[in-house]
């Protein structure tokens, strides 16, 4: 696919992120389009894609500006893991033109607080569903990868609980089970328990729950918010093995955890760290969508 403005292909500046915009980097370029980085320092960017040492730099002239996913990350600076000093994302905003189109994953209220100051159009490609229902395929890939990484045994055999009933629970309990593992899924919806029981999963109700733990040798969150608390923690038998897929701040007490000798994993950017490439064509899909519905006027 590729993508013209008035006769001309597109700039895109792409700031910060993981491996995931490297590839989408190669992606557009082979597209036809110009290609600009900024706090990608460390980043194995293609042939073609021109290193910027300032956001103002990267971002001049852009017809369309691309955060990662998560734009931010900490302390509200951007999501740059390959960058040697933190970045924020008003440096980006800042350095646009107002009206520009800027793209980012998971968007949070300050940056469209940021954004709405600075007069640029921030969109959410991760709210495509399209995009969500690929990237819970890589994520729960990764998190499959992840545990039989951490996982000295085979996964068969295996008990395991997720917390949760949302699309990325749909996409690794069936995998999960496919490789032999008793799966139980964790949800206060009646509903969404009763679709789980339907194919065949252990569905405990809040009631149940504990007795669920005391045998599961695997427990994952994929729920926002607070679930795993250090009193659910102690439900847990010794030696399981607690997985949390869930954005920050996660869905763990960590520190109660570490207080108990729990062995806790947090996993963000799973699709980044393990499927790169397939999780760069969703991110490209799902902006050429929005570049799409820009030029319908869909917006």
């Amino acid at each position: 696919m590729r993508r013209e403005r008035g006769g001309v292909f597109m700039i895109f500046a792409l700031c910060g992120g993981d491996a995931r915009t490297a590839r989408l980097a190669e992606l557009l370029l082979s597209d036809g389009s110009s290609v600009r980085a900024w706090a990608l320092e460390d980043a194995p960017l293609p042939r073609g894609a021109r290193r910027c040492d300032t956001a103002a730099e990267c971002c001049a002239g852009a017809d369309c500006a691309v955060l990662p996913l998560p734009a931010a990350a900490k302390r509200g600076f951007l999501y740059a893991p390959m960058s040697p000093g933190p970045r924020c994302p008003g440096e980006v905003f800042g350095s646009l033109a107002p009206g520009s189109l800027v793209c980012a994953g998971g968007v949070t209220a300050e940056l469209r607080g940021l954004a709405s100051a600075a007069g640029v159009r921030l969109r959410d490609y991760a709210a495509d569903e399209g995009f969500r229902a690929a990237n819970s395929l890589a994520t729960a890939e990764g998190a499959l990868a992840v545990l039989l990484r951490e996982t000295e045994d085979v996964l068969c055999g295996k008990r395991a609980v997720i917390f949760g009933a949302g699309r990325i629970t749909a996409a690794l309990a069936p995998r999960l089970r496919a490789l032999g593992v008793d799966c139980a899924v964790c949800s206060r919806s009646r509903s969404k328990r009763a679709w789980y029981a339907a194919q065949g999963f252990a569905a405990p109700s809040p009631p149940e729950l504990p007795e669920a733990l005391s045998r599961a040798d695997i427990a994952v969150n994929t729920a926002p918010g607070l679930v795993l608390t250090a009193a659910r923690l102690t439900e847990l038998p010794a030696g399981a093995l607690v997985l949390d897929l869930a954005s920050a701040p996660g869905g763990v007490d960590f520190e109660a955890a570490r207080a108990f000798g729990i062995r806790c994993l947090t996993a963000p950017g799973l699709p980044g760290k393990y499927s790169p490439r397939s999780a760069a064509v969703f991110v490209k899909d799902a902006i050429y969508a929005i570049l799409e519905d820009e030029r319908l006027g869909k917006n």
